[in-house]
């Protein structure tokens, strides 16, 4: 079987070449790119070979519509079981009692829960988009901000959410379900403290751990499976999977929802499928089977203690060489960068940043007073350069490559990068990258 499965990727990548070499050179220039480009995006992992490899099978030839052994679609019987595999591995790695593991993506995640559980109008309580928040809990220009009430919740002055200012809100607004997780928030969420929250006002409780699974996956992040209701997460963030979404639960799995009383886990998976998705990717399902299974394994947890530890370390990097962390530090992989002392927007540090061949992404910020498009902030993350093995004093040289080139955009007034910075650091980047090899990608 192994010699079939090469047949067939040997194969479809040799046609793609001999018929079509406009795509395969764009899609060979992405992997030289991303080889050769120092990434700092908070939200990027890299999969492993063999994650692409079970996505990319003839398994997505399928016609899948249900669930194991209630499809309406005859020849899935090794489709059923590679669902029912994903689905054990899933529950297996986070210690849940439910998992959905269809989901298109972490957003498609979210707007199930909400949707399933909520009437159009219904009250939302989650961390505003400036102060870490993520678009599918409930930003105006989501589907979530347009059915729901959304109610958003801030952090305090020194950027960590307050709780007591989060209990007095729901007190005062009555929401149906609280929202903990966010998309740029670098300090642990304490899950326990969001369910007495919620258990006060009579609310469920939704967990995005998107950014985080990895780490709660294997014990660096508190889990919320049994504090939260349901937990959501995306599987290519922080756990080498591919572009999709899981659905999890813990003890309220069969809590009753609803007029009819039906069973949490059983709504869930009527809202995944028919209410908004149809047939499902069995070769994306394969693909995060290989990925949970791969997190299982212990160098998955060295991997992760070493994200959490050069964020760290890089946190440490940026402060010394005068720049300003939202909260002063991280908890996670995560570390915010307020700019609004150095006069640069966060787009311009994003592009002139990416022209020296550094990856990062232009974030808001607490009380942030400029668009999204520009903001007044940077999110940086450490999860492909702990994959690249860049430790120690290789991690002071990557916070001095993003200060370098702040520094020198503040310098000139916030505009254009100067040519001789620009090659000095690209220069670097590049010595760099070679010294530190992504390891899946051969040069």
């Amino acid at each position: 079987m192994t010699t079939l499965l090469e047949e067939f990727a040997r194969t479809g990548v040799a046609r793609l070449w001999a018929e079509d070499a406009d795509l395969a050179e764009l899609l060979a220039a992405e992997y030289r790119r991303q080889r050769d480009e120092l990434c700092l995006v908070a939200s990027s992992s890299v999969a492993h070979p063999s994650v692409l490899a079970a996505q990319a099978t003839v398994a997505d030839n399928l016609t899948t519509e249900g669930y194991p052994g209630r499809r309406y679609h005859g020849g899935c019987a090794y489709a059923d079981e590679i669902e029912r595999l994903a689905v054990l591995r899933c529950r297996a790695l986070f210690g849940a009692r439910y998992a959905n593991v269809q989901p298109y993506s972490g957003s498609m995640a979210n707007n199930v829960v909400l949707f399933s559980l909520l009437a159009p109008g219904d009250t939302v309580l989650s961390l505003d988009l400036a102060a870490g928040g993520h678009l599918s809990h409930g930003a105006r220009a989501a589907a979530s901000g347009k059915f729901f009430r959304v109610v958003p919740y801030g952090v305090g002055p020194d950027g960590h959410i307050d709780y007591a200012s989060v209990r007095a809100l729901a007190e005062r607004e009555r929401p149906r379900i609280v929202i903990a997780g966010a998309s740029s928030y670098p300090r642990t969420i304490d899950f326990d403290r969001f369910r007495e929250i919620a258990d006060a006002v009579d609310a469920l409780l939704l967990a995005d751990i998107s950014h985080i699974s990895g780490l709660v996956a294997t014990g660096l992040h508190p889990s919320p499976i049994d504090a939260a209701h349901v937990t959501t997460t995306s599987t290519y963030k922080q756990l080498g999977g591919p572009r999709g979404g899981l659905i999890l639960s813990g003890r309220d799995h069969e809590r009753p929802v609803g007029h009819r009383g039906t069973p949490l886990g059983a709504a869930i998976d009527h809202a995944v499928f028919p209410f908004f998705q149809g047939t499902p990717s069995i070769g994306s399902i394969a693909a995060k089977a290989r990925a949970l299974a791969l997190a299982a394994e212990p160098e998955f947890a060295r991997w992760t203690r070493r994200v959490a530890a050069t964020a760290q370390e890089l946190a440490r990097g940026l402060a010394e060489r005068g720049l300003t962390l939202v909260t002063g530090g991280t908890d996670n992989h995560i570390v915010l960068v307020d700019l609004t002392a150095t006069g640069v927007t966060g787009a311009a540090a994003q592009t002139a940043l990416e022209r020296c061949g550094i990856v990062v992404n232009k974030n808001m910020i607490p009380g942030d007073r400029r668009p999204p498009l520009l903001s007044s902030g940077l999110r940086l993350g450490t999860n492909v350069t702990a994959l690249r093995g860049i430790a120690g004093p290789d991690v002071a040289e990557c916070a001095d490559l993003v200060a370098d080139v702040v520094t020198a955009l503040s310098a000139g007034g916030g505009g254009t990068l100067a040519p001789d910075v620009r090659a000095t650091v690209a220069q670097r980047v590049a010595t760099l990258t070679k010294r530190f090899p992504i390891p899946y990608y051969p040069a």
